[in-house]
């Protein structure tokens, strides 16, 4: 599995040079590592669906427990088929779409394979820490797909507004992740389903996962940022905002739902919000006018409808929500590319400015119909099964399955109304002129359409498939079918369908009675409000805190380790009982030279006297390195201290002599920080050090120092082999510090020279001057 995330990886690396040559060529190549990843996952799918799961670790960082875990299970075929089959056609469609040896055709190839790989990554991830690394690899190819180039101002603003978003929610679900780990003792997720952790943690990590579901699947209140990413080219929104990234947090809902079954702080939030979302996305996409964004909003709807299902925790919902999740990909992908084809062909996907291209292009058309009536929940569709397995789920909850029939309805509405505005002929408006639509367009379109057709007739396999999933969750009777008998059920499907139906002939009413509706509530508004304040609060705080001042930097520093590490020193340290002022006598003289030199340099006038005495300060530090046994460092704080007094000198000759009259007065506030401070790193030294215990590995150095590496001393031996990558990297630091020092010696000397040479210039000019009037 990890193969053919590296596969993806490499071959995207290899299309940046390809698509340079050839753009068309470039996205055929990029669709064959999707192709094969789906090939070999149907090939092992017929194991893995009776039980077999594949299991792949790759040991990262062992000493810490850090791994690649990946898992193909059920859940995992299914989100494969997505990523990997959809992102194959879409990559085949891009080819004929984007314009040849254009700039977005040569970057967007790649990225969307490297996409695809994240993506690939993140529904086979076995682990948390392994889910959160993919997690953010998606969200920064969204943003480099979304923004393209950069080059208008609403293309930056909703790359922008979808990586603030997206990003921020993982950061949330990362710390959630951290708290169920450590409550369960792993981070591998097939282990927490196999024993689901207890406790107030569990509740905790659940609402902070939650967080970054939301966030990433589009929830309310974070829904604002998917229409606004309507702005990439529609391949793109096919792929990211249709069939895969959007279903990250759905994803991530179903596969933790085993986790948190029974967790009111799970379920009820997906729920509420779910049923939310689904609400506000159907309305919103009634009133569309742009078919991209008319299908983004129903994209939002949506992704609330199948948050409802998987987060329950019950068996039949869960496969409610495999079907929906495999029935919302093949859908929704083929309308955003039937989407890009008009507006390809056509030149515009303004509902109002299009008319008759239902007898111009009726292939299109016809393909649109088979992804719509799936949308919609019309038999013999996968989307229809899935509908009324979500109905049955919510049988016994009234409120829930009244607020499912209610947004189904607003789905067949804008469903209606897509197909109503892409291709009737409408009275008034002139008939769209529209090019000849390519097989290179139309048949990876087709086929997503196609396959929900096929199964919704053939139910058994996406029956098969989600009851596999369901089945962590608990037995279950129900499956799959396009009859189950008159039952409430079907009542429910019937009023669905009617009702939206009569929804889109008053759409014209609904949308007058929108107008006069007052909007306290705007997701886009509220973003933006909260966008402009954090800018206020930070220019606020950067100008009271950033004031070009070095010592009130450091005096910001210092009372910050006052406050945090100082509060707890003092209440839970206390003074060791065998504390001595000296182990030996030449301390003592070493110590009082370090004081009086420290007490020269802030009485003293001259900048170069201030530099010196902090000099002798480090030589003192260095005199007690070596009486304490250290000579090896002694040599590197002598080395540095020379260095530094060097490269002060030098700074020192650009600048006056003499200190002004208000640097060298000593205030008050500074003075307390600066005793408060130094009294604090002198007990934290004195509580560390008494504290400090030999660790099992010391004894180690001890045992192979002489044997292993012929040294009598032990931290010689340490530095100069247990530890030598520290060591090369100290000499690094100290031969950077002295090409600086010499840097400054070859400048001053080029600027003597330079300045010799003017006031050479100067004496002669005059002298050439009489020469010339002479």
């Amino acid at each position: 599995m990890l193969a053919f995330v590296i596969v993806h990886l490499l071959v995207a690396l290899a299309l940046v040079f390809v698509a340079r040559r050839n753009t068309r060529a470039a996205f055929l190549v990029a669709a064959v590592p999707p192709a094969a990843a789906l090939g070999w996952v149907l090939a092992k799918s017929g194991p893995v669906l009776s039980g077999q799961a594949i299991d792949e670790v790759v040991e990262w960082a062992p000493a810490i427990g850090l791994e690649l875990a990946f898992r193909l299970d059920a859940l995992g075929v299914l989100m494969t088929v997505l990523v990997a089959g959809i992102g194959a056609l879409v990559l085949v469609y891009s080819a004929w779409y984007f314009q040849r040896d254009s700039g977005d055709a040569r970057r967007s190839g790649p990225l969307l394979l490297t996409f695809a790989a994240a993506m690939l990554g993140l529904v086979l991830a076995d682990d948390l820490i392994t889910v959160y690394v993919f997690w953010e690899l998606t969200t920064i190819c969204s943003f480099l797909l979304v923004g393209q180039a950069g080059v208008s101002r609403e293309s930056r603003r909703s790359a922008m507004q979808a990586l603030m978003i997206t990003s921020l929610g993982g950061l949330v679900m990362l710390l959630g992740f951290v708290v169920l780990g450590e409550a369960a003792g792993t981070f591998r997720i097939s282990a927490l389903v196999a024993h689901p952790p207890a406790g107030p943690q569990v509740a905790v990590a659940a609402v902070l996962i939650l967080v970054g579901a939301f966030t990433k699947s589009a929830q309310i209140p974070f829904h604002n940022w998917l229409p606004a990413a309507m702005v990439a080219p529609t391949p793109i929104s096919a792929y990211l905002h249709a069939a895969s990234m959007v279903k990250a947090g759905v994803f991530l809902v179903a596969r933790l739902a085993p986790v948190f079954v029974g967790v009111v702080q799970w379920w009820l939030p997906t729920v509420l919000f779910g049923l939310a979302t689904m609400l506000v996305g159907g309305w919103r996409a009634m009133f569309e006018t742009d078919l991209k964004k008319l299908l983004a909003y129903g994209t939002v709807s949506q992704l609330g409808f199948i948050m409802v299902l998987v987060g329950a925790g019950t068996p039949t919902a869960a496969m409610a929500g495999a079907t929906m999740l495999l029935a919302h990909g093949m859908f929704k992908g083929t309308l955003f590319l039937v989407v890009g084809i008009v507006d390809h062909n056509a030149g515009t996907r303004d509902v109002r400015e299009l008319s008759g291209l239902g007898r111009k292009v009726p292939w299109v058309n016809g393909v649109a119909w088979l992804a719509a009536v799936s949308m919609a929940g019309v038999p013999p569709t996968l989307g229809f099964l899935g509908k009324e397995a979500a109905f049955t789920a919510y049988l016994r909850h009234e409120w829930v399955l009244a607020g499912l029939v209610a947004g189904s309805m607003l789905t067949v509405a804008y469903t209606a109304r897509l197909l109503w505005g892409a291709f009737s002929t409408k009275p008034g408006v002139a008939p769209t002129e529209v090019k000849p639509v390519g097989p290179g367009l139309l048949l990876p379109t087709a086929v997503p359409a196609v396959v929900g057709v096929v199964l919704g007739v053939v139910y058994g396999v996406p029956d098969y498939l989600a009851a596999t999933y369901a089945s962590q969750l608990g037995n279950t009777t129900y499956h799959l079918a396009l009859w189950h008998g008159v039952n409430v059920v079907l009542v429910c499907t019937a009023l669905a369908l009617v009702g939206g139906a009569l929804l889109h002939v008053v759409r014209f009413r609904l949308a007058a009675f929108r107008r006069d509706l007052p909007r306290p509530l705007d997701a886009q508004r509220g973003y933006e409000r909260v966008m402009g304040l954090l800018e206020r609060v930070a220019v606020g705080v950067t100008g009271r805190l950033q004031v070009g001042s070095l010592p009130t930097y450091v005096g910001i520093i210092l009372l910050t380790v006052l406050a945090v590490p100082g509060t707890a020193l003092v209440l839970n340290s206390s003074v060791p009982e065998d504390l001595r002022f000296f182990d030996n006598l030449l301390q003592v003289p070493l110590a009082i030279v370090v004081v009086v030199a420290a007490v020269a340099a802030l009485r003293s006038h001259r900048r170069l006297t201030a530099v010196l005495m902090v000099g002798v300060v480090g030589y003192g530090i260095g005199g007690l390195f070596i009486v304490d046994g250290g000579p090896d460092l002694a040599l590197a704080q002598f080395l540095v201290e020379t260095l530094t007094l060097v490269a002060f000198v030098f700074v020192l000759r650009r600048l006056p002599a003499h200190f002004s009259t208000g640097e060298t007065t000593l205030r008050l506030p500074k003075m307390l920080i600066a005793a408060a401070a130094g009294t604090f790193i002198a007990f934290a030294a004195l509580i560390f050090s008494s504290a400090r215990q030999v660790p099992p590995i010391s004894h180690s150095y001890l045992a192979q120092a002489e044997e292993g590496a012929g040294a009598t001393n032990v931290v010689n031996s340490i530095i100069v082999d247990f530890r030598a990558f520290d060591t090369v990297g100290e000499i690094s630091v100290l031969a950077v510090a002295a090409t600086g020092v010499a840097s400054l010696i070859l400048a001053s000397r080029f600027e003597r020279r330079k300045r010799s040479t003017r006031a050479t210039a100067v004496v002669r000019q005059p002298k050439q001057k009489e020469e010339v009037r002479d």
